[in-house]
């Protein structure tokens, strides 16, 4: 005993005189000076900075939801919060991550360190600092641009706070000063990524340019003019700091040239059109087949890997990684397929799909009403998937049911038409024999992003398409806006008619505020599903007509015709009459209503009180 205490006292003597074993690095860090000094780990410290984007916008709760694009399936997540108009300082309701004020923040300090310590580089490749230190800039203007949008001004902080610095708490800047900011960072990523090469999931000069494009439009638009919002929403009139939510002077039509010049200097890349040279419209199919491919992006054997020259910047998954974007299929599919019908589409948006000929469908139009998903825009059949629409083959389980690969989300006679019938409910419908819990309220599903491979039918079944953080169609479009709002209505037209031509549609015609609301519904269906609308509606100052109404579905009647019999289930007009009854939803699955308070996010009563100085935006 004696012995083995002498022992240890010898050991810990040894240890205690040990230099080495008392300054051991932890394993799984590395000290800041050690980052700065090595190409490699400064690259992967950029590199980690890229997952503030999340899962782009695949998420199980998209900001469709949040909108007249999309009803969410799956109660009690705050999403009702947001589209019943209770949000408050104490409960925002649902934010997704990318938008939210002390995770974005996060990221903006990254960023920080970033500038900082590249504007001093400690190794040499200078190529490498160059693209590094714009890769930087671009992050923190894009993280500011989603600050910016959510929530109005915010405090600008270009430096790298320390534990014990003199303050921690900054005023809000003026919503100018933090265009000017983002628009400054974007110039310099513009200069040092000149010539950098295209990578999948990385900034280059383009997306500086593009995202410099957005945010000038946004600046633009009547939210954002005090004037004009004052004009349009009584809230704002009593706001003591309008300067935090808007431009409270200077030349709005300039606004408009700045916003029409930096989307041009996207469009000068010609190198990221696809099929945007087209004397006339598509064949319907080929229009459909060309959306399906910029919406996959090159991730889908099924599409056009060309499509993916539309994506400027992206955020891409692979199988290594258990990312939920790999998941959006089985997110948002039909529940007859085992998946869980996340986030379903409106019959609003669907009723906003032009015939295929260019013009408004009508459910007061006898030939539209009995026919509703004949002869429509190619964008609906590539965008959502309705009832008797052709889908991938069903599981092994149910295939018996429906071995014709349909969606169903009616109910049905079978049987003899002239004898014993019963009533059958659809495969996908909420009282689906398959599953009767995931079912659509709706009436529809989303197709958009979903890979149509026939491999991918299995829920757990990864895909690889990517999200479109930047397009170069979403630049067109800002084009446009801005060429209508300078009075540039042949330029406008020109540039719709090119998209609209790439997927089997007319050309515009329109002019004045007729073109004005062509242009804003080829935006809404252009850009569905891809987070534009929730900003779009607030922006326009149009919300209370759209994203305040209440949503609307549709329900589906198959009634067998005299002397048919079918003993399977199939749509065929052969056999069935069908009837289409447009419905609103039942208010206790969501009421939704407006509230101009809603045009910007609250910030949350716990920002507020780590930071005396962040005054609350108007309404809360």
């Amino acid at each position: 005993m004696r012995n083995s205490i002498y022992m240890m006292l010898i050991g810990m003597i040894c240890m205690s005189c040990n230099d080495d074993f008392v300054s051991t690095q932890p394993l799984e860090e590395v000290p800041e000076d050690v980052v700065w000094a090595d190409a490699a780990l400064a690259e992967a410290f950029l590199f980690e900075i890229y997952n503030g984007f999340g899962v782009g916008g695949f998420y199980e709760q998209q900001m469709a939801s949040l909108t007249d694009e999309a009803l969410f399936t799956h109660p009690g997540r705050g999403i009702n919060t947001v589209t019943e108009a209770r949000s408050n300082d104490a409960n925002q309701g649902y934010i997704l991550e990318t938008y939210r004020f002390d995770l974005v923040y996060t990221r903006i300090r990254a960023t920080n360190i970033a500038i900082a310590n590249l504007q001093e580089p400690k190794f040499d490749n200078p190529d490498l600092v160059n693209q590094l230190l714009g890769e930087a800039y671009f992050l923190r203007a894009y993280y500011y641009q989603q600050l910016l949008r959510q929530y109005g001004a915010v405090p600008l902080v270009d430096v790298v706070y320390e534990l014990g610095s003199e303050r921690y708490t900054k005023k809000r800047n003026t919503f100018e000063e933090c265009v000017n900011f983002i628009v400054d960072d974007c110039d310099s990523a513009t200069l040092l990524l000149d010539g950098v090469a295209r990578v999948d999931g990385r900034a280059n000069e383009v997306a500086a340019l593009a995202l410099k494009a957005r945010v000038l439009t946004y600046a633009a638009s009547d939210l954002y003019d005090n004037a004009t919002a004052k004009s349009k929403s009584s809230l704002l009139n009593g706001y003591k700091t309008p300067e935090y939510i808007g431009y409270t002077d200077g030349d709005r039509t300039e606004r408009w040239r700045r916003a029409k010049m930096a989307s041009k200097a996207v469009l000068d890349h010609t190198e990221y059109r696809y099929k945007l040279d087209l004397a006339a419209p598509e064949e319907p199919e080929d229009g459909q087949a060309n959306y399906m491919a910029i919406a996959m992006g090159g991730g889908s054997s099924m599409a056009d890997g060309e499509g993916k020259k539309d994506l400027i910047l992206g955020r891409f998954f692979i199988d290594l990684k258990d990312e939920r974007g790999g998941w959006v299929g089985r997110d948002n599919g039909p529940n007859g397929y085992h998946n869980w019908a996340g986030n379903t589409p409106t019959q609003l948006l669907v009723d906003d799909y032009e015939m295929i000929d260019g013009s408004k469908f009508s459910w007061e139009n006898t030939v539209h009403e009995a026919a509703p998903y004949e002869d429509r825009d190619p964008r609906f059949y590539a965008t959502i998937l309705y009832d008797g629409a052709d889908w991938k083959p069903r599981a092994d389980d149910v295939k018996g049911r429906d071995p014709y690969n349909q969606i169903q989300t009616g109910q049905y006679e079978v049987g003899s038409g002239s004898g014993t019938k019963r009533v059958q409910h659809g495969l996908d419908t909420r009282n689906s024999p398959v599953e009767d819990w995931n079912g659509s309220y709706t009436g529809y599903y989303y197709r958009k992003f979903t890979d149509a491979d026939p491999a991918m039918e299995d829920q757990n079944t990864r895909q690889s398409v990517p999200w479109p953080v930047l397009r170069y169609t979403e630049t067109i479009l800002n084009y446009v806006e801005a060429c209508i709002e300078l009075g540039e209505e042949a330029e406008a037209r020109l540039w719709l008619s090119k998209i609209r031509y790439r997927v089997g549609m007319p050309a515009v015609e329109d002019s004045g505020e007729a073109l004005k609301a062509r242009y804003r519904n080829e935006r809404r269906v252009e850009l569905a599903y891809e987070e534009h609308r929730f900003f779009d509606a607030r922006r326009w100052m149009i919300a209370s007509e759209t994203l305040g109404r209440k949503v609307t579905t549709i329900k589906i009647e198959g009634k067998l015709k005299p002397g048919r019999e079918v003993a399977i289930y199939k749509y065929d007009t052969e056999n069935y009459d069908y009837r289409y009854t447009v419905n609103t939803i039942d208010p206790g699955i969501e009421n939704r209503t407006w509230n101009d308070k809603m045009y910007f996010t609250s910030f949350h009563r716990d920002e507020i009180n780590r930071n005396t100085e962040l005054e609350q935006n108007p309404g809360y």
